[in-house]
């Protein structure tokens, strides 16, 4: 099977034995790269969220291997690469480093920064390595560059076409310094590229020593067969999936400058051996900063779909040759310049639930209830004592809405992210706050026969003054949606403690807040799968005697009696509760 842009190659070239180890050779390779990025970064956005992700192109830009980071980032690649080949051609160089963020050339959002390395192999292209770090700041109106609430590309920091950051191995020392004198926090943007350049250069040299091994031709086939191979098994899987066009419409609240919801609709049609997918119907886009460029959406698109396959499903540019996609221009999903993008994450996480509404009707046994809607971004900054500044970037990640066999995972990242949360101890060693709850918030998740994960409660106590609160939130008018009967789990919600009052705060926020002011941030939890009284009651006990969920949220979703000082159900009395409920 040949294809535009790969090598061609025969059966009787590939070996299976010889294929397996080159396909493990390659995850390997990838998932150094990253780790080399967790070893080496400078920031806590990086070396401890982990908001990166690393994957290896062949020599005509395909992704051929994907490490185990942010699956979101790596379906983007292809736009961007096309940038990358688009300005230079074949005028690059060994060790040359091209980087790029503006949303509008192939990039995401501007914190978003990628970087290309082209490997060589005896001075003939042979592949990339490519590292995406989320970048501390990147310049802008405010601290962080990712504010929910601007409303224009120039707002939100240094847009970076696409250029190189090292040639022949040597910096681009007037890029460099352009990009030092616009960031708030030099060091550590500087320090994350360095880790992202010195990662890329450990492909390299893995992957010199890999086609030393089997030589050009031979490692050229057996890319080229890699995405074959993951095309093939896509394309089966899907050809014994129901034919028809399936649809799903989710909501996202608001864009926190209007009170109006933001409809992300979803076609998903089922053809014989691929799928199309028309985002036709969706918002127009919007003045705030959650347009999502269609690079993003294509990758949320992507991965939805592979979410949906079996497990042995290789992660690389073969799937997406199966899935064709309609973004109308104009929308929140492909908006025109100069929109505003940098808080597009949120609505990636839409259509990654738009997209598994609409496959849970086309594979109801592998698609879980809605998570927690994505993580939510608290940024809190300011200045320290000595007139530096400071920015903390804390993403929460909660929980998985139930599957369909078993209940939601708790304190866990959303499925699309692949995040983590930031440990306490860092927070509160570098940065003036005090973290005085991290815990699960019990009932807030979705009944059903399984139950959804419960939401995380996080607070902060601010210990400086003229701190500027930045705060990313959803799915407090929406809430997750529950499947099979299933039912959606709690709203999320926002509160601002001034003193003995608190002060309930919208979804998106920006503000100043005080000296010893607290911001606590509940998460919803997952959405339940299934009718809730399936549930067998041992499990209820379970819970209540555990303290995630209480005796009223039982009663009144599983009309079930359960002793709270016990957590023993009275199986006499739900009897009676449930007979009378049905009349």
């Amino acid at each position: 099977m040949s294809h535009p842009q790969t090598d061609s190659h025969t059966d009787s070239q590939i070996d299976p034995i010889t294929f397996a180890v080159i396909k493990n050779a390659m995850d390997s390779i990838v998932d150094e790269v990253a780790y080399t990025v967790l070893r080496t970064a400078r920031s806590e956005i990086v070396k401890d969220v982990m908001d990166y992700s690393a994957a290896i192109c062949d020599r005509h830009g395909q992704m051929v291997a994907q490490a185990k980071t942010i699956a979101l980032h790596l379906g983007a690649i292809p736009e961007a690469m096309a940038a990358v080949q688009a300005r230079y051609g074949d005028r690059l160089s060994p060790g040359d480093a091209v980087i790029v963020n503006d949303p509008y050339e192939g990039g995401m959002h501007l914190p978003d920064i990628f970087m290309f390395v082209p490997f060589f192999y005896r001075e003939e292209l042979e592949g990339w390595c490519v590292v995406i770090c989320h970048h501390t700041d990147v310049g802008g109106r405010v601290p962080g560059s990712n504010a929910s609430d601007s409303t224009e590309i120039y707002q939100e920091g240094l847009r970076i076409p696409v250029m190189k950051l090292y040639e022949a191995g040597q910096v681009n020392e007037t890029l460099e310094r352009l990009i030092a004198q616009n960031v708030r926090v030099p060091d550590r943007v500087l320090g994350d590229l360095r880790a992202q350049y010195a990662a890329c250069q450990v492909g390299v040299r893995e992957l010199t020593g890999l086609f030393d091994r089997y030589q050009r031709a031979p490692a050229r086939a057996y890319l080229a067969e890699l995405l074959d191979y993951a095309e093939r098994l896509t394309r089966a899987e899907i050809r014994n999936w129901p034919k028809g066009t399936f649809t799903f419409e989710d909501f996202i609240d608001d864009d926190g400058l209007s009170g109006e919801a933001i409809p992300i609709r979803v076609a998903l049609t089922v053809h014989d051996d691929y799928v199309s997918v028309d985002y036709a119907g969706s918002s127009p886009q919007v003045r705030a900063a959650i347009n999502s460029t269609r690079s993003y959406t294509q990758s949320c698109t992507y991965l939805s779909v592979r979410c949906a396959l079996k497990g042995d499903v290789p992660n690389n540019a073969g799937v997406f040759r199966c899935v064709k996609i309609e973004v109308p221009e104009g929308t929140v999903l492909n908006p025109r310049q100069p929109a505003a993008v940098a808080a597009r994450a949120l609505t990636g996480y839409r259509v990654f639930d738009a997209m598994l509404g609409a496959l849970a009707q086309v594979v109801p046994d592998r698609i879980p209830a809605a998570g927690e809607g994505g993580n939510t971004v608290v940024c809190l900054s300011g200045q320290h004592p000595d007139g530096k500044p400071y920015i903390i970037v804390d993403m929460i990640c909660g929980a998985w809405g139930a599957r369909p066999h078993a209940d939601g995972i708790e304190a866990i990242t959303n499925a699309s992210q692949n995040l983590s949360n930031t440990p306490i101890e860092t927070l509160e060693a570098q940065h003036p706050v005090r973290v005085e709850a991290y815990e699960l918030e019990p009932d807030t998740c979705g009944a059903g026969r399984y139950r959804g994960g419960l939401g995380i409660r996080r607070s902060y106590r601010v210990l400086a003054d003229n701190v500027l609160l930045q705060l990313r939130a959803d799915r407090m008018k929406f809430q997750p949606y529950g499947l099979d009967g299933g039912l959606p789990a709690k709203a999320a919600s926002n509160t601002l403690t001034r003193g003995e009052t608190d002060e309930s705060l919208p979804s998106k926020v920006g503000m100043q807040i005080a000296l010893h002011d607290k911001v606590t941030h509940i998460q919803p939890g997952g959405g339940g799968f299934g009718n809730p009284l399936a549930r067998p009651l041992a499990e209820i006990e379970r819970d209540v005697w555990n303290h995630k969920l209480s005796a009223a949220f039982v009663r009144e979703h599983y009309q079930a009696v359960v002793d709270p000082r016990t957590g023993r159900a009275d199986a006499a009395a739900t009897e009676a509760l449930r007979r009378a409920s049905a009349h």
